[in-house]
């Protein structure tokens, strides 16, 4: 019986795959994505440690592409963004000198519907 989980293609390692690899010859470059749904005849299953400390030929370049689905870390500008977001949150907002009652327009009147889009049109029109 075949085990249904695929193993790294390197010798003598039994752990389960977690990349492949693949090669584009014309462009001297190895490209290490996430597990292809299928096992492919050019292609090369790594598990992590092996994914982690490949290496490439002399001259070649080395792609890693990241799983979409994978969750990842948040980037410094990723929580700067959100401090400020926060600071300008928790920042009192200037009142108006009349207390806020100052002269209301009227609301927009509702000319036509379709599904859940309405069309619009401003009282002053």
């Amino acid at each position: 019986m075949v085990s249904p989980v695929r193993r790294c293609s390197r010798t003598a390692c039994g752990r389960p795959a977690v990349a492949t690899l693949t090669y584009v010859y014309a462009d001297s470059t190895a490209v290490l994505g996430p597990l292809a749904t299928y096992a492919e005849p050019h292609c090369y299953d790594l598990c992590a440690e092996h994914g982690e400390r490949l290496t490439a030929p002399r001259g070649w370049e080395v792609v890693r592409l990241s799983d979409p689905s994978a969750p990842t870390r948040p980037s410094g500008d990723d929580l700067e963004a959100l401090a400020n977001a926060v600071r300008e949150a928790a920042r009192p907002q200037p009142r108006p000198a009349d207390g806020g009652r100052g002269p209301r327009t009227a609301d927009p009147v509702e000319v036509a519907r379709r599904g859940h889009l309405r069309v619009l049109r401003s009282p002053d029109s």
